[in-house]
Order: structure tokens, then sequence, then C-alpha cells
């Protein structure tokens, strides 16, 4: 009877610790909306200088709900890509399931984003905007496969030194709200990614 007891609590509390768990990120974007480009879309991604980019949305590969982002990239050397959600975009639908600034920054110390790799290689760039303008850069790699999570703690991440906004306050120093993120694989790198589940984390 004891070790029944006993078993029934501990079921409980390891019930309550993934909640707990759960609990410690913020779900700040899903892709759980129709993938579009353009003034009225809801991401905005461009590329140039030889590098290509197309973005849908994918059903049939997906780490969470009921679509993730895909991304199918050519990136050349001298070539760029971006694919941004958030706030102030051209895209003026690319806004994240909750405000930046209804955002309690002051208690997360990461972002994380799960990604969908085929072992690549390719590099990914992650980026940030913050709120003086600034583009604040963590970089990471395709080397695995299948959906792997992603955690890029604030400190970890660098000022982009190859550009930055010329609205930018250049201040090297990360304000908050962040209001957008960005992905970009870079040169020299071809194939397909897949993003999903993009939260904001207490450790």
């Amino acid at each position: 009877m004891k070790k029944t007891f006993f078993l029934a609590v501990l079921a409980v509390l390891s019930v309550v610790g993934i909640v707990l768990a759960e609990g410690n990120n913020l779900l700040i974007d899903d892709f759980e909306v129709a993938i579009t480009g353009g003034p009225d879309g809801t991401v905005d991604f461009g590329s140039g200088n030889g590098s290509a980019v197309e973005v849908t949305e994918a059903t049939d590969i997906k780490n969470s709900g009921n679509k993730a982002l895909k991304v199918v990239y050519d990136a050349v050397g001298g070539g760029y890509i971006y694919v941004a959600r958030g706030t102030g975009l051209d895209a003026k639908n690319a806004n994240w399931v909750i405000n930046p600034s209804d955002i309690k920054w002051q208690e997360y110390n990461a972002i994380s984003f799960y990604v969908y790799g085929t072992d690549s290689k390719t590099k990914i760039a992650f980026d940030i905007k913050d709120n003086g303008g600034e583009i604040w850069r963590f970089i990471t790699q395709d080397d695995f496969k299948g959906w792997k999570r992603v955690v890029c703690n604030f400190d970890k991440f660098v000022v982009r030194d190859d550009w930055q906004p010329e609205s930018a306050d250049k201040n090297s120093q990360l304000d908050f709200p962040v209001k957008i993120f960005q992905f970009e694989p870079l040169a020299d790198s071809k194939g397909t990614l897949y993003f999903d589940t993009v939260e904001l984390v207490k450790q």
C-alpha cells in the first residue's frame, strides 16, 4: 500500500515537474499562419547578390502544431538571405503570437527555436534586432538529423559587424525588448531547412 502511494505521489510530482519546466518557456512564434511574402505577408524574406530563397509552410514536417516554416535556400559567397518575423518589418503581418512590448524580458535569459536538420553542415545565423535597431547574431550548424532545439543565451549573441541598419543606435548593448528574429543559412550551402516553435527561456 505504501509503495503504491509512493509511486502515485512520484507520478504526480513528475507531471508537475514537466508542467513547471514547460512554464519556464514563453512561446513567441510557431508559424501557425498562412505563410506569405510581400508587403501584406506573414514572413519578411528575401535574398540578393546571387543567393536565393523560397519560403513556404510545411505540414508534413513539423515540431508542434500543424505547421512549420520551410526554407529552401541557395547561399553563395557574397550573397545574403533573410527570413524574418516580428514588428516593424516590411511584411506588415509578420507579427509574433505575442507583442514584444507585453513580454517581461527581464525574466528570460535565452531564446530558442527548433530546426529540422539533414546533417548538411550548413551554418545557420539566427539574428535578433533589439529596441535600438541593432542586429545581434548567434550561429549554429546543421550537424544532426531530425528536429533539434537550439538554445541561444542572450549573453552569447554578438553584434553583427558585417552590416547594420543606418537607423541602428550602434551602442553595442542588447536593448530590450527584442523586436525581430531572422534566420539566414550562410554561404556556401544549398538545401532545405525547417523551423518551428520559437520560445523565450528561463534557465
